[in-house]
């Protein structure tokens, strides 16, 4: 028999629930059978979480798949209703019933003067998704990666997903543009999560409008939402947070490489450019740092590359010296009086060298030309 994975185990259980059969009433609707669980179900009776029946969004699909990784919710019974005398007796509400009230476990966000944000610097206003993720995301990240809620892994990770995933679908559903501009798009982008997860609403088409259906509708909504979640909580912990870690310890050795503190070895390559960014500003880092140097394993030659003066740009803070560029092998190495050079891209972004030796080389003489 094959064993899975932790997290490869969490979405197989996923799967096997939109399977179950599922219950409805005449004044509200139940998805009995949770689409993520943790703990055991003789722990405490299971606890009621409401959120509206009728059409759904990614932000309620996932705040309710979210509130069910914590203890206190762990197992809990999600009731789609609208009736207030009903949603009055759960033990929380999502995305209805226009209060917000954590002492509560109140989380909705269409009431007149609600203005909530997640903090940290971050200013759009809250769905209750990010409510969910700003009350319990701590814990949730905590029990996912087996931390303590007050090991400072635990907080990088838990504002590096709201920043990389959490606070597109508040965005997307308080209806906040992405930039500032009167301007109408330049192309339709139907593929992110919250447009994936609204397509999950029956279609007007279809011959059978039950809640029952509507219901399945959800849970499928809510397994999408949440297996996105949980392979983002995965891909920052298992990459971006060692990457970031990797940069750091790179940064406090530019001094080694250069004088100037502004070429960077990689000691190991990985994903550097937003970390180097952030990391930059986190440290007030002055002179800022022109080139970062690494090793193609592939193909066992060195690159030099000309970090770009903002995460978004294909301008390069300093390029290398345009003399250069076009350049290869022999005719390189002659113009830039360095043996071992390769190539040098044509916009001066990037440059190779056979050794560590002629990478640094290039990078340093760049910085006098």
């Amino acid at each position: 028999m094959r064993v899975l994975s932790g997290f490869n185990q969490r979405i197989f259980n996923l799967s096997k629930t939109l399977s179950r059969p599922l219950m409805a009433t005449s004044n509200l609707t139940r998805v009995s059978s949770p689409a993520y669980t943790t703990g055991s179900p003789a722990q405490a009776p299971f606890k009621r979480v409401g959120s509206h029946n009728g059409s759904f969004h990614c932000d309620e699909a996932l705040g309710c798949f979210m509130i069910r990784l914590t203890d206190k919710f762990s197992h809990s019974e999600i009731v789609r209703t609208r009736d207030p005398k009903v949603l009055e007796g759960l033990d929380a509400v999502l995305d209805v019933g226009g209060v917000y009230d954590p002492s509560r476990d109140r989380y909705d966000h269409h009431q007149k003067g609600f203005e909530e944000v997640f903090g940290h610097g971050f200013n759009t206003k809250l769905s209750s998704a990010g409510l969910v993720y700003k009350h319990f995301g701590k814990e949730i990240i905590a029990k996912e990666r087996q931390l303590g809620e007050d090991h400072p892994d635990v907080h990088r990770l838990f504002l590096a997903i709201y920043k990389s995933f959490m606070e597109a679908i508040d965005a997307v559903d308080n209806g906040i543009n992405q930039f500032d501009t009167d301007k109408p798009p330049r192309y339709v982008n139907n593929t992110h999560l919250s447009s994936r997860v609204g397509r999950l609403n029956l279609d007007w088409t279809d011959p059978d409008q039950s809640t029952e259906k509507e219901n399945e509708a959800f849970q499928r909504a809510m397994a999408l939402a949440g297996s996105e979640f949980l392979e983002s909580l995965r891909f920052h912990a298992k990459s971006w947070l060692p990457a970031r870690s990797i940069v750091m310890e790179c940064i406090a050795e530019r001094f080694d490489v250069d004088p100037s503190g502004e070429i960077m070895v990689l000691k190991r390559f990985c994903p550097w450019k937003l970390h180097l960014f952030e990391l930059e500003e986190e440290l007030k880092i002055e002179p800022p740092i022109k080139y970062v140097l690494y090793e193609d394993e592939r193909g066992k030659q060195w690159r030099v590359q000309a970090v770009a003066v903002s995460p978004d740009s294909f301008e390069s803070r300093r390029p290398l010296p345009a003399l250069w560029r076009g350049l290869r092998d022999d005719e390189l190495s002659k113009g830039a009086g360095i043996s071992g050079c390769v190539f040098v891209h044509m916009s001066g972004f990037i440059g190779g060298n056979q050794t560590y030796e002629g990478a640094l080389a290039m990078s340093k003489n760049a910085l006098k030309i």
